[in-house]
C-alpha cells in the first residue's frame, strides 16, 4: 500500500513538474534572405517570368549555401527571394548574389531602366 501511495505520488509531482517547464515547443529562427527585384516597365508577367526572372534564377541557383529560391513575376516586375543556410555570412551571400546577377546581365533584356537590385533581411520562421 506504502508503495503505491509512494509511486502515485511521485507520478503526480512528475507531470506537475513537466507542466511548469518552460518549453518552446516551436522556436522561432530567423533565415538570412536576399531579395533580388528587377523591372521592365510594361512586360508581361510571362515575359518578365521567361525574360528576366529564369536568367536570374539560373545563375542565382549556383550560389552555395541556398536552400530555397522562389520567384514572383507580374506585370512589369520580377521578384526572386534566396533564403540561406543558419550558417550562412548573409554579407557573404550578398557579395555572391552581385556577381550572379553581373553574370546574368548580358542575359537580361536591355531595356530595363536599371539593374537588379538586391536587398537584404530575415525571414521569421518555426522550425518543429
Amino acid at each position: 500500500m506504502a508503495t503505491t501511495l509512494l509511486t502515485l505520488a511521485i507520478a503526480i509531482a512528475g507531470v506537475m513538474g513537466f507542466r511548469l517547464l518552460p518549453v518552446s515547443p516551436l522556436p522561432q529562427v530567423d533565415f538570412p534572405v536576399i531579395v533580388v527585384s528587377a523591372s521592365l516597365p510594361g512586360a508581361s508577367p510571362e515575359t518578365m517570368a521567361s525574360s528576366v526572372a529564369t536568367p536570374l534564377e539560373r545563375a542565382l541557383g549556383r550560389i552555395a549555401g541556398m536552400n530555397e529560391m522562389t520567384s514572383m513575376s507580374s506585370l512589369g516586375s520580377s521578384r526572386v527571394i534566396l533564403q540561406f543556410d543558419l550558417d550562412r555570412d548573409i554579407n557573404g551571400a550578398a557579395r555572391d548574389v552581385q556577381a550572379a546577377i553581373n553574370a546574368a546581365q548580358s542575359l537580361l533584356p536591355s531595356g530595363m531602366p536599371s539593374r537588379p537590385a538586391i536587398a537584404r533581411s530575415t525571414r521569421p520562421t518555426r522550425r518543429s
